[in-house]
Order: C-alpha cells, then structure tokens, then sequence
C-alpha cells in the first residue's frame, strides 16, 4: 500500500490539497460565525477567552500546508504533473543555444565582441601608460609601443566589416538560416509526435532521486527534445567559427617575435632578481592580451545581426510553442523553473531547497520502516521501534563500580594452578557492571528514543538538582551569595561554547551530551525556582510563621507552591532549549539522534531528509509542550484566575 501511496504521490497531493483548501475555508466561515455569536459576552484579556478555537488551529495549519505545497511546485505537480518533464525538454534548447546567446546582446546587453574590444582597449591604453621607464631601455621602450600599436591593429582589423571573410560571411548565414528552419519546426507543432517506450517507463517526477525525468515524455517535449538536439549540432559549428584575417596573420607572427626578443633580453642575466621579476610581470601582462586576440573571437558587430536576429525569433517562437505551459509555470512552478545542467534537469527556486509535503512523509514512511535490510531505518539503526534490553545495562548503567570498590576485603587471585575463585566483591563488581544475566526487558530503540532518552534524562536531572538549589537560593542568604555569582558565570555561555570541551572530555558517547543537556536545563531551573521563591508574597510567609509553622513547612507549603508556575514555565522553556542543544551535540559528534541524520544529510545535500529532521524535532516538542501545557492545567489550576 504504501508503495502505491509513494508511486502516486501527485495523485494523492491533489486530494489533499482540495481538502486543505476546504478546511481553510469552512474553518474561517466558523471561527467569523463563533466570533459574531461571543463578541457581546467576551472581555479583552481575559485569559477564558483564548480556549477552544480549534477551527482557527485548523485554518493556520491549512493554511501553512497550502503555502507550503505552492511553492514547493507540490501544487504544479498535483495537477500538472508531466509539467516538469515538458520544462525539461525546454531547458534543453536553452542549454543548446546558450553558447551562441553569450555572443550575442540577448544574454547581456552588449555583443561579446564589443566587451572583448572595449575590455582589450582599456588594459593596453593602462599599459601603455604605465610603461616602467625604469626597468626598459629606450629601444626596449619604442619596441614595447610598437607591439602595443600592432595589438591595437589586431583589434582594428577584427572589427572593419570590409576585412570580413566572404567564407566566414557565408558560414554565418548558414547558421543564420538553420537557425530560422530550427524557428520553423518549432512554430509547426508536435502533431504526430509520440514519445518513446524507454522514455514512457522512466520513474515518476520526484519519486526516485532523479528528480525530473529527462527523456520527452509528451508530445510537446519530445518536439522541444527534437528541436535541442538539431540546436546543438549548430551551436558546435558556431563554437569552431574564428575571424582570422590574413592581415592579422602577418602581426601575429611580427608580435610573437617581438615579445620573444623582450623576454630573451630579460633572461640573458643582466638584471637582479627583483627587476627581472617586474619586467616579466610587465610583458606578460602584454602577451595575455596578445594571446586573447589571437583567439579570432572578435567580429564585426554587423558580421551577427543575422544571427542575433534568428536567435531572437527562436526565442519567439519557444516562448508561443509552450502554450499553456507558460500559465503554469508562471502560477504554479514559482522562481526560475527548471535549469538543465549537462545530464539531469532541476528544480530551481524555492522548490529546490522546499521539498514537496508528500515527498518529505514518503521518506518519513521509509525511515520508519523496522524493516533494515530491505532500505528502512537510517544507517543501520530504526527511525523508531523496540528491542529486548538486557536488565543488566541498566544495572550498569546505573550503578557505579566504586560500590564494588568500597566493599571491603580483596578481589579474587588465581591459585597455583590457574583456577580462581570469585568472591562476593568479584560478583558485586560483575553486577555493577552489568556482566551478570538479570534478564531482559522491551524497550523503544532508534534514532528518535535514542534523542529523547538524551533528553529526558538530562532535564531530568535538571529539575532535581536546579529546583532544590534554586528554592533555597531564594530563602537564603548564604545559598544566594555562594551560587549565584557560579550558575550566572556559566549561564550566559552558548551551550555550543562547551560542547566541543565536553565532548573532549566524555566522548562521543551519551555521557557527554547528557551532561551538556543537563547543563543547559540545570541553569534554567536554577533561575525559575529563583524567582518563583522570591516572588511570594511576604505576607502570606507571616501568616504562616504565625500559626506556627516551621521553615520546612513553610518551604514546603507557602514557598514550593507560589513558585511552581515559575518551575512549570522553566521546564516549558529548558526542553525547548534542550532540544536545540542536543541537535547541536549530535551534528557535532554522534553516531545516533535526529541531529545525527541531520548532519549527514546536510552534508549530502538531500533537503528531503533535512526537512523530515525539522518536522520530527518540531513535533516531538510540540508533544512534550502539550504534556507540559497539561501538567501545568492539572497542577497549578489556580494560575490567572486570583
């Protein structure tokens, strides 16, 4: 089923969007209509009024979801789903004729061949002013002009319509005129064009890492396809046409002379190191510009007005050929479209790094499959799923060995003849250990319990060393005055800041993110049982102290219940935090967690992977939060209503 689900992914997106924008839709007809029937009854700020609205939480996730399928082309997909393959086809021809376009004021606003003359020009007026009269002889000086003069010629030569080829003028005509059949084929449609089997049986558009299928898979793209691969062979023919004139001939053979004597002059010894350096600087600045012009790319600006003209028209008639396409992409497919870069073609824009809501659960479905060796999990480990856990790992988990070091008498010794015999403070230390059966117990596994455990166990012990302190930060003096100026020190630090040191210290193993975790979550609760303490009122503490309560009492009863709000709220706050710092950790050493797989597939690039990462963090916090928004109804029933 979830093969089928995977393979129709456009299909069921185009359900589901129909009932995404139902549900906005009927949900801004009900919470208007609520509104209207509670206005009269309803007072601003009052905290009564915010509940239930559940009709409002399904329009902002309708409408998230709807934002989120536009422009990831989820939209374009659902309902035009060989709309990508035809942009393919598309990007094809514009691949194919990009290179003629570069020469040519279509692409930029200037010929190729005026930025080379006007580029060449500039580069030898600063040589010829920046000429070191220090370094040349006065003859080494007039031959440097002289050689400056000629590349000026060269330059001169390439650009006089009158000294074209009547070859080369005919060559460009040529493509000129296949240009214009290429225009012609274009403009006549795709009637009786039919796509290949090979290319009918390629994947689906997004279903495999392929991204967009690339042989034609429509009429309309087969005809693009057809018309790129004739684009092609004319661009080859326009890439092998120079203008080498017979008069610049002659000046290259007369500077590449010139130059040589130059350069012969300045390695025949005569010099130190320092100007023989400068004078090579200097001719070979000269010779670069020489050795560009030597390349016959510059035309006369007249030579292509005939295939600018047709690349033009090509364009023309491209942008009629797609048709409704253009609707499309322009509505749906928002950003560059689709870019085809020599053997696969791609999603630009926002859809390249936003991958569509159906892909994004079609790789959840396969990092939840149990199932390893048919390609579930993530390497080599479930997304989410249970084991047999030895009751003995706990047990050593957490019993340390210095228990079986503190037992008094000796560990066992082998006797003469190799045998030993274990004593009890042998099988004290094996149990601490967790070397001995106890039996076994189901348990979650996978990168997600392995993320949660890391938290759970760090906030954990966060709340039981942070809130005590932080009450009694806040009834006594000494307390206060010895452990303030210590948690505010470390407090404000990055959790990042110690990660590194951390895991230098611990390893890469749970031990350190754990105690990074706790760090983070140890502070927080610190300062909200802190401030929860203090902010009783005093009155309430006198009349307390009058029916004769103790101090524990009065701890207990007057000051642990005034500050539980703030507790509360500190533990929403620290397993928010918590989450971000242990994704951190993990990215930065981990073989297992969600930061884990986030890290590995940022490093590959797979956006798909990322966003699955993010949505599985969000939720688990979301599921943590609403717990704690829970608790916090059950426990503190009272808040804002005194």
């Amino acid at each position: 089923m979830f093969e089928f689900l995977s393979e129709s992914r456009a299909s069921v997106a185009a359900v589901i969007i129909i009932i995404l924008l139902i549900s906005f839709l009927v949900s801004i007809f009900i919470g208007r209509k609520q509104n209207a029937l509670t206005a009269r009854d309803e007072v601003f700020g009052d905290p009564e009024r915010t509940k239930g609205g559940w009709y409002w939480a399904v329009c902002g996730v309708s409408a998230l979801l709807l934002v989120w399928f536009y422009y990831s082309w989820g939209v374009g997909r659902a309902y035009y789903p060989q709309a990508a393959n035809e942009l393919c086809q598309v990007a094809k021809l514009e691949e194919a004729i990009s290179p003629i376009k570069a020469a040519l004021p279509i692409s930029s606003r200037y010929y190729k061949s005026t930025l080379l003359v006007s580029r060449n020009s500039n580069q030898l007026l600063d040589l010829r002013s920046e000429l070191p009269a220090d370094l040349f002889s006065s003859a080494e000086q007039s031959e440097i002009k002289l050689i400056i003069d000629s590349i000026e010629r060269l330059i001169v030569n390439s650009s006089d319509p009158a000294n074209l080829d009547a070859g080369l003028t005919k060559q460009l005509e040529g493509l000129s005129a296949d240009l214009e059949a290429l225009s012609a084929k274009l403009g006549a449609g795709y009637a009786g064009l039919t796509p290949t089997e090979e290319a009918l049986a390629q994947p689906k558009w997004g279903t495999t890492y392929i991204e967009i299928p690339v042989l034609p898979m429509t009429p309309k793209g087969v005809l693009f396809d057809n018309v790129a691969l004739e684009a092609q062979a004319i661009t080859k023919r326009f890439n092998k046409i120079r203008n080498h004139l017979p008069e610049n001939n002659v000046l290259v053979t007369d500077i590449k002379q010139r130059i040589d004597t130059l350069r012969e002059a300045s390695e025949s010894g005569a010099y130190d190191e320092s100007t023989f350096e400068q004078r090579e600087a200097y001719v070979k600045a000269v010779e670069r510009i020489f050795r560009r012009l030597d390349d016959g790319l510059i035309f006369p600006a007249a030579s292509l007005e005939g295939v600018n003209t047709a690349i033009a028209n090509l364009d023309s008639v491209s942008e009629d050929a797609r048709g409704g396409l253009r609707i499309v992409e322009s509505l749906l497919l928002p950003g560059p479209g689709v870019v085809k870069s020599r053997t696969q073609c791609t999603e630009q824009g926002s859809a390249r790094w936003l991958p569509k809501p159906t892909d994004v659960v079609a790789t959840f479905m396969r990092l939840a499959n149990p199932d390893l060796e048919n390609g579930g999990g993530y390497r080599g480990v479930t997304l989410l799923w249970w084991k047999w856990l030895p009751v003995a790992d706990v047990v050593g988990f957490l019993f340390p060995d210095w228990i079986a070091d503190a037992w008094p008498g000796e560990y066992a010794r082998h006797g003469a003849d190799g045998s030993i015999t274990p004593k009890f403070k042998d099988n004290l230390l094996a149990f601490a250990q967790g070397e001995i059966s106890l039996g076994y117990v189901p348990m979650f596994d996978g990168h997600i319990w392995d993320s949660m455990f890391r938290v759970l166990i760090a906030l954990s012990l966060g709340i039981l060393l942070g809130v005590p302190l932080g009450l009694l930060m806040g009834v006594s003096k000494f307390f206060k005055s010895f452990f303030d100026p210590l948690i505010e020190l470390y407090r404000p630090v990055p959790p990042l800041a110690w990660a590194p040191l951390i895991l230098t210290i611990f390893g890469i193993q749970d031990d350190g993110k754990i105690f990074l975790l706790f760090m983070v979550a140890f502070a927080i609760m610190v300062i909200s049982a802190r401030t929860g303490a203090i902010g009783t009122q005093l009155s309430k503490i006198r009349a307390a102290h009058s029916l004769g309560s103790t101090d524990s009492q009065i701890l207990r009863n007057v000051i642990f219940p005034n500050a539980l709000p703030e507790i509360l709220t500190g533990i929403r706050i620290a397993v928010g935090v918590c989450w971000g710092t242990l994704v951190a950790a993990e990215m930065l050493a981990g073989t297992t967690g969600v930061g884990f797989i986030e890290n590995i597939a940022r490093t590959v690039s797979d956006y798909e992977l990322i966003w699955v990462t993010i949505l599985i963090m969000g939720l688990l916090g979301l599921l943590l939060d609403l717990i704690m928004r829970w608790v916090i109804d059950k426990t503190i029933p009272w808040r804002g209503k005194g």
